[in-house]
């Protein structure tokens, strides 16, 4: 069967929602979409230039935004806080004030809170993190995946499937590997899938990874 969709957009609705939660006439709402889009680029660019310690995985699961007429509101879901908070929320505050600066925010507060994932490995978009920074590494794409697996197990999935596409360990002909384990249906609609599609540059040229996770059906 051809994976033609989104698993999220096809979810809409059922075990998943949207990601930005407000309302705006025809209008504006090309702009809305475009400050969402600064918004969580400038927290990854932020976070990728400020951890705290030495690693290339951020953390970010996902970034919601809800917005009303005086308020902005922002939660960010992470696997590892600390990359972000450091000492005293220093970090947090700092990067609110940033945001506030960059998007010229004069009549409308914002206001960023952080949520920690219990298991950060159960989440598509850090794992990807994971496998792109072994691949720079010039680690084999077969023991990154095998170790991304291995990870993924630890929070109790059902099942998993990783695709990579590129010019693979440095090879001259581009191909496409992937592997699965476990359960991942992707024809349910009440089975909660997450996903994620990530570049990532290498000397070789870019490679995409791609991820399904399988937890449960509703």
């Amino acid at each position: 069967m051809g994976q033609k969709i989104n698993p999220l957009s096809f979810r809409l609705g059922t075990t998943h929602n949207h990601h930005s939660l407000w309302f705006a006439q025809p209008k504006d709402y090309s702009y809305g979409l475009h400050e969402d889009q600064k918004i969580r680029d400038f927290i990854k660019k932020y976070v990728q230039k400020n951890m705290r310690i030495s690693s290339s995985v951020g953390g970010i699961a996902r970034i919601k935004i809800q917005k009303r007429v005086d308020l902005i509101q922002v939660i960010i879901y992470m696997g590892f806080p600390k990359l972000l908070i450091g000492d005293k929320s220093r970090g947090l505050e700092e990067l609110q004030m940033n945001i506030q600066k960059e998007l010229n925010y004069m009549t409308r507060k914002l206001n960023i809170t952080i949520k920690r994932i219990a298991k950060p490995y159960g989440c598509p978009n850090i794992l990807a993190e994971f496998i792109a920074d072994q691949l720079k590494n010039r680690v084999s794409f077969r023991k990154a995946i095998k170790k991304a697996i291995e990870l993924t197990k630890q929070a109790n999935t059902k099942g998993i499937q990783i695709q990579i596409a590129g010019r693979i360990d440095g090879k001259e002909i581009a191909r496409v590997e992937w592997i699965r384990e476990g359960k991942v249906p992707l024809q349910t609609i009440r089975s909660k899938i997450f996903y994620c599609s990530y570049p990532i540059r290498t000397i070789y040229g870019i490679l995409g990874i791609k991820i399904w996770i399988f937890t449960n059906e509703e």
